[in-house]
């Protein structure tokens, strides 16, 4: 009786097993997993999400109270020569542009080695509030910029007096319209130059056409056929040219920006 009931349950299970009588046996088939279906794409975030610049906004004369950048991290820039200390001052009406963001600007450009640390005649360290300091870098209004200055009213250029160089927020924004380089290029020129001056540099004449225009040269005025060069070493060697300055015309006093 055993025996006739698994001899049942096997032809029964071979039955279950079989393609029905007149199928195609090529047709049976074990069941296949469906294919995975693909996640559809994140969609990028709206236009109104994203972050944007904050614009630099200024007036054209400010209230001449200021904004003391921090000391910087680290060693002093340059291997040798005299130590200078600076501090970094913004405007108190210059929105936009915290002190610290401009004053890493400038410490990274005085510490490029292509700029005045390389000769190893000076190192340059800025330094905070409170602590003794040698020339102030300010970034003005162009309003502020002339009685800084002392010179010419003209709230155009950038300058330095004495112990102050004087940063135009209004150049450090629009650059100038003829430079044939970047606004990145054209901050380390103004840097360079006007800290230049401090360091007993006078202005310099284009070499010849084509020329990198020397880092002393006016070239916020005029690169007279030279191009545009924000610093005062070029491969490794001190880049200069002859002493002078070109009779250029100073353009229109900058109106602010709001």
């Amino acid at each position: 009786m055993q025996l006739r009931v698994l001899a049942v349950c096997g032809v029964l299970l071979l039955s279950a097993c079989s393609p029905a009588p007149g199928a195609n046996p090529s047709a049976w088939h074990l069941p296949q997993a469906s294919a995975p279906v693909p996640s559809a794409p994140v969609p990028p975030a709206p236009a109104s999400e994203v972050a944007k610049p904050v614009p630099i906004t200024y007036p054209a004369h400010g209230s001449g109270r200021w904004k003391h950048a921090s000391a910087q991290s680290g060693p002093a820039a340059g291997q040798g020569g005299r130590l200078l200390r600076y501090r970094v001052l913004v405007e108190r009406d210059i929105g936009g542009l915290p002190p610290n963001a401009f004053a890493d600007t400038v410490t990274a450009t005085l510490a490029d080695p292509r700029g005045w640390t390389a000769g190893g005649r000076w190192r340059l360290q800025r330094v905070g509030p409170g602590s003794p300091y040698d020339f102030t870098i300010y970034l003005a209004t162009p309003g502020t910029r002339d009685p800084l200055c002392g010179d010419a009213s003209d709230g155009y250029t950038s300058c330095r007096n004495a112990g102050k160089v004087v940063l135009n927020v209004a150049r450090w924004v629009k650059g100038v319209p003829h430079y044939g380089a970047g606004l990145a290029t054209y901050r380390q020129y103004m840097v360079n130059h006007e800290v230049g001056h401090r360091l007993g540099q006078g202005h310099e004449l284009c070499p010849g056409p084509g020329e990198p225009a020397p880092v002393m040269q006016q070239q916020t005025l005029g690169l007279h056929d030279c191009t545009a060069n924000a610093w005062p070493y070029l491969h490794g060697e001190r880049y200069a040219g002859v002493p002078g300055a070109y009779d250029d015309e100073v353009p229109a006093r900058d109106p602010g920006r709001r």
